[in-house]
This record gives structure tokens, C-alpha cells and sequence, in this order.
């Protein structure tokens, strides 16, 4: 089939070359010219595991191609709009500028069987909003929303071989199986490989999305309030975790303790769902996300609490080692970063600080210029008051306490991710923290 991706950010980029490398011709549109000319010379803007070769492999094949060009849209069938749609600068709600900017830039090249298909993560309504934009226009193509689901880290695979696809259809029937004739055309493979498909109208596709990541936010910011509880009382909230985790109603994923969830997905679509249920009128019924978001903000201000405690009470002419600096690992994204976020405050409060990340060394220097940044960990350490390990990258996962004791100042570690073994460390001399374990 032929496809043009509308917006060629992480979600646009990772899906166009996916479509491409299962046969599909796709033409990557985008109004940054710098970026498309990146991305069309086999350059990646971000980090994520696997996307250089599956980037090159795809434009080798002349099935792949970019532009800023629009109207060359008016040659393909199927156009994905994969535009961001970040928090509002003012409010919780969500920016659709960016997606109303992509249809427009549509209108004037789409024909009647074109189908348009969105993929980003937009309010409920939505979709039937564009429907009138396109109408309004003259423009008679179907639209469909069709949800993605990627995790950062594993974007390739969650794109080629998805756990599920969704679609949300049209009401009119003829208009229904338009859009669907194209859908499963684009997706034959994953479909004849069983993949399960949920099929809905509008309002349920675009609530899934939010439902699920809202879920998965509710599951980190429970486990991390039971971490509170635990340091309170001396309880263990690992061995909890792993209790109820053998629970097949409530299962193990999400439930290790930590410094909380960030990146660009979670923090801004609960707060866009709390913000379109006051729209709707039914506030009340997402209340308890506003305290899923203030448990995952507190996790942030606990660390700094806890480094100012070991090192006595006071930031100044302190050293302070940071590993990590992405949202999560195998990531360069330092949105809502809690890492990034936490590397700050201390250096505001006057500690110096130095961070190191396997990928977003590049970034917190371009977004952090008041941070130093180090190559490695040991680097990083040398000379350190307090290590804090904030990304559990496999890096610092594997770190050999007893070589990295030798670097440093104190040998005080804050695991803030719960990923080292605390009997090691201790072993090799180490004062060692965690979050929510005694």
C-alpha cells in the first residue's frame, strides 16, 4: 500500500520505516527541514534501539522516502497523522495544534478515496472534530483512529509485532468499511499472525490509549505510596511486591518501587484525562489520577530529601554523582524526566553535580547547561560525596561496586530504580539506600 506518516517525530519516524520494512510504500511528511533531511540521509534525531539499521535497511530499499513537500500526498492512499500532542503551556490539557495542523496541511491533496488515519494520543472527540474540519473543507475522505502503544525502548518491536491493534470506525457503514478495507490492507501481516484486533467506534479507540497508559500510572504511583509506608514502619516493599505480583488478577509488571514514571506520555495524558472529564462533566470519576500524579511527584522531592540527609544536612561544596538522566533506559528522552528533574534541584540548592547517560549526555547539555556531564559512571563518581543511580540503565545495573568505591569520596549509594543487589554493596563497603526497603 502506499502511506504517508504526518509528523516524523519518534512515533512518525519508527512507524514509517516499520510499514516500509513489511513491504508498504511510505512517504515521510514533516515541516521540519532539517529533520527530513536527517531522516532521509539514514540520520536518526533520537535514540532507540534497533531504529538506525531498520531506518537504513527501509530507505535502501526505495520503498521509504521524506519530505516537506505535502503535495505529493495527493499519490498515496492511506495518510497517519503521528503528530505530538504535548500538555498545554498553560494547562493540563492536551495541545492539538500540531494535529490540527497536519489535517490542514492534508485538505487541499486529499481525494475521495483517500482514507485518513490518526495514531496520536488526543482527547476523546477528537476524531469527530476532524471529521467536521474535513467536511467543512469539501473533503469527502473516511477517517478512522487507529491508537499506537509504544513503549520507548521497544518501539520496533511493539510497532511490527503489536499485542494488539485497535480501530475506531466511522458510524456510516460505507464509510466503516472503507477505512477498514484499508486498515487490515496495512496491517495483513500482524493480522494473519493473530494478532488480536478491537474494534470500535471514535470515543473507545481514543479512550483507549489514555485508559491504558492512565492504568499503567496508577500502578507505579500505588507501588511507590506503599514504599512510603513502608520506610515508615521497616517493611519491605520488594517482598510485597513480589507477594501480590503473584496475584494473577493484579500480576508483577509496574510494581517495582521507585523515583516514578515520566517521559511523554504518562505524566501529560493523566492530566489530559483529568482535564476532558471536567469538560465532559464528570470530573469526579478520574479524581484519583490527581493523586496518582502528586504520589509521583513526591517520589522526586523524597530523593532530594534523601541525599540532603546523607550528606549531613547540607548541599554546599558537595559532590553529587548522577546516573541517569533519560526518563527510562535505552532512551535519549529527558521529558518529565524524574532523573533530570531530581539532577536539577540538587544543583540549585547548591551541590555540584555531575550526570552521566549511556544516550542523553547530548541532551542534558543542550536542556541543562548548569549540570556537568561525564562519560561514564566512574567519571562521573570520582570524587563523589553521594552516587545516585536514577535510570536503570544495564550500564549501572552492572556496576562493580568494589572498582567504583576506589573513585569516590563516600561510598553512599541511593539506588532511587531498586535494581542493585543491597548485599553486594554493602559487602564492598558501601552505605547503601533504596526506595522503600530497609
Amino acid at each position: 500500500m502506499r502511506i504517508t506518516t504526518v509528523g516524523c517525530g519518534y512515533l512518525g519516524a519508527v512507524y514509517a520505516a516499520s510499514m516500509a520494512s513489511i513491504g508498504h510504500e511510505v512517504l515521510g511528511l514533516d515541516v521540519d527541514q532539517k529533520k527530513i533531511d536527517n531522516l532521509a540521509a539514514g540520520i536518526p534525531p533520537f535514540h532507540e534501539p534497533g531504529f538506525d539499521e531498520l531506518l537504513r535497511e527501509a530507505l535502501d530499499t526505495g520503498r521509504l522516502t521524506f519530505s516537506t513537500d505535502y503535495s505529493l500526498a495527493a499519490d498515496y492512499e492511506a495518510h497517519v497523522i503521528c503528530v505530538g500532542t504535548p500538555q498545554q503551556v498553560d494547562s493540563a490539557r492536551a495541545d492539538l495544534t500540531y494535529v490540527h495542523a497536519a489535517v490542514d496541511s492534508l485538505i487541499p491533496h486529499l481525494q475521495d478515496h483517500h482514507v485518513v488515519l490518526g495514531r496520536s494520543t488526543v482527547p476523546v472527540g477528537t476524531a469527530e472534530a476532524l471529521v467536521q474540519r474535513l467536511r467543512d473543507a469539501g473533503v469527502k475522505s473516511p477517517l478512522a483512529w487507529n491508537p499506537e502503544f509504544l513503549r520507548e525502548g521497544f518501539a520496533i518491536e511493539d510497532t511490527l509485532r503489536p499485542d494488539r491493534i485497535v480501530y475506531g470506525l466511522p458510524e456510516d457503514p460505507a464509510e466503516a468499511a472503507r477505512a477498514r478495507k484499508v486498515l487490515d490492507g496495512m496491517y495483513a501481516t500482524m493480522l494473519e499472525a493473530d494478532t488480536p484486533l478491537v474494534v470500535g467506534n471514535y470515543a473507545t479507540a481514543e479512550l483507549v490509549k489514555v485508559s491504558a497508559n492512565s492504568f499503567l500510572a496508577t500502578k507505579i504511583s500505588f507501588i511507590n505510596a506503599v514504599a512510603e509506608v513502608c520506610e515508615a514502619t521497616g517493611a519491605d516493599v520488594s517482598v510485597i511486591a513480589e507477594a501480590i505480583g503473584l496475584d494473577d488478577r493484579i500480576g508483577p509488571k509496574f510494581l517495582r518501587a521507585g523515583i516514578g514514571f515520566g517521559g511523554g506520555c504518562l505524566p501529560k495524558d493523566i492530566r489530559a484525562f483529568m482535564a476532558r472529564a471536567g469538560e465532559l462533566g464528570v470530573t469526579e470519576a478520574l479524581a484519583f489520577l490527581r493523586e496518582v500524579d502528586h504520589v509521583n511527584n513526591r517520589r522526586r522531592d523524597h530523593v532530594v530529601n534523601m541525599t540532603r540527609k546523607a550528606l549531613g544536612g547540607s548541599f554546599t561544596d558537595k559532590r553529587i554523582a548522577v546516573l541517569g538522566a533519560a526518563f527510562k533506559p535505552n532512551s535519549d528522552d529527558t521529558r518529565q524526566s524524574p532523573a533530570l528533574y531530581i539532577a536539577s534541584k540538587l544543583s540549585g540548592r547548591g551541590a555540584d553535580v555531575v550526570v552521566t547517560d549511556p544516550a542523553a549526555n547530548s541532551r542534558v547539555h543542550a536542556e541543562r547547561p548548569n549540570l556537568a556531564v561525564a562519560e561514564d559512571a566512574y567519571a562521573a563518581a570520582t570524587g563523589a560525596d553521594v552516587v545516585l543511580l536514577l535510570t536503570e540503565w544495564d550500564e549501572f545495573k552492572q556496576l562493580d561496586p568494589v572498582k567504583l568505591r576506589e573513585v569516590v569520596g563516600t561510598p553512599h549509594m541511593i539506588d532511587g530504580r531498586n535494581v542493585l543487589d543491597p548485599a553486594q554493596w554493602r559487602e564492598a563497603g558501601w552505605t547503601y539506600q533504596s526506595m522503600g526497603r530497609p
